[in-house]
């Protein structure tokens, strides 16, 4: 029996731990002919900043980082010392990544160029989405779309290069920071999910081959814009009622996604007759995350037209945007395209 008990114990500690984020990287590399290891160390960039960031937070109550940072935005909104903190930490291992010439962020006003201009690609991210609810211990995330330039690479950036549809996202996805830290990203061949191991320090595959539902029974929406929304969505909110479909809405948009990713559902920020435009903005939230929910088997549309599909006009251009569960968000167009007929 000793022995059995030792064998067991033996076994326990030289168990495998899993396919690390750096070692799936690179055994998908090949998915880019075109690529010579570049995306690749773009991605564990990203990695790494998510590592720092993730401690940041952790330990953001202890060391006095949490709350007002005493700012605004370029969007009037007023930051948390968070967002600076995450937005220096990407730009920061971005930069000195050298696969990147520049960088959209919602913290920044305008096109950050990284000096790098034999880089091929360009990043838009939020760095520290719903970071207004890190007081109160709710997930945050980080959000992420990559794309290849479209300039001569040596040449400095351009306007071009980040005014792109999201159809043209090489790689787009999420980190979300909460009980677990989880990076979720997709390259246009399927999503999967990484769960980050803090003894080992390391991101390990915990969700591979992410399919999301195409129906289900969660909604997550702000119900108290109701007198805001159009007829069309007022009508899909009270479907949803009329089918006893849950509620789960939490104001931090990454945590909201991955439930419904998970679970399956719809996920709602529609337009309001004050942010007629809608309030997320196209190139660092909606894309991104449009792009992971289609390589999952979902959709995304702003009620009349594939979020994808729509052309960029400015830097923070914001839509309105719906994506879950195939099923559901044709549902919505429907009623919502009924009224714009």
């Amino acid at each position: 029996m000793t022995h059995i008990k030792n064998v067991q114990e033996v076994d326990q500690f030289v168990a495998p731990i899993g396919t690390t984020l750096d070692r799936f990287i690179t055994q998908r590399q090949q998915e880019f002919p075109y690529a010579k290891g570049e995306l690749s160390q773009l991605l564990r960039d990203i990695g790494l900043a998510a590592k720092i960031v993730n401690l940041a937070i952790v330990k953001s109550g202890l060391s006095g980082i949490e709350g007002l940072y005493g700012e605004q935005n370029v969007h009037g909104e007023d930051q948390q010392k968070m967002d600076v903190v995450a937005n220096v930490r990407f730009i920061r291992a971005l930069t000195r990544g050298e696969e990147v010439c520049a960088i959209v962020s919602e913290e920044e006003d305008g096109i950050v160029d990284t000096g790098h201009c034999d880089a091929k690609y360009i990043v838009a991210m939020d760095p520290l989405d719903g970071s207004s609810n890190i007081d109160v211990n709710t997930p945050i995330g980080t959000i992420f779309a990559i794309y290849r330039r479209k300039s001569e690479v040596g040449t400095p950036p351009t306007e071009e290069d980040v005014m792109q549809k999201g159809q043209n996202q090489v790689a787009a996805g999420y980190v979300m920071y909460g009980a677990s830290t989880m990076l979720v990203y997709t390259t246009g061949h399927g999503v999967n999910g990484f769960t980050y191991e803090y003894s080992l320090g390391e991101f390990i595959l915990s969700h591979p081959n992410i399919k999301t539902k195409p129906s289900g029974n969660y909604y997550a929406c702000n119900e108290g814009y109701w007198n805001d929304y159009s007829q069309g969505v007022k009508d899909y909110l009270n479907y949803c009622h009329d089918q006893h479909y849950k509620t789960r809405y939490s104001g931090s948009m990454v945590a909201d996604f991955h439930r419904i990713l998970l679970k399956g559902g719809i996920f709602m920020y529609p337009s309001t007759k004050k942010d007629a435009q809608g309030k997320l903005r196209l190139l660092y939230e909606c894309n991104p995350l449009s792009f992971v929910m289609e390589q999952a088997g979902g959709k995304a549309h702003n009620g009349i037209q594939r979020i994808l599909e729509i052309e960029p006009k400015s830097l923070h251009q914001r839509a309105p945007l719906v994506m879950g569960s195939a099923d559901m968000v044709d549902k919505l167009a429907e009623m919502v395209q009924k009224y714009a007929k």
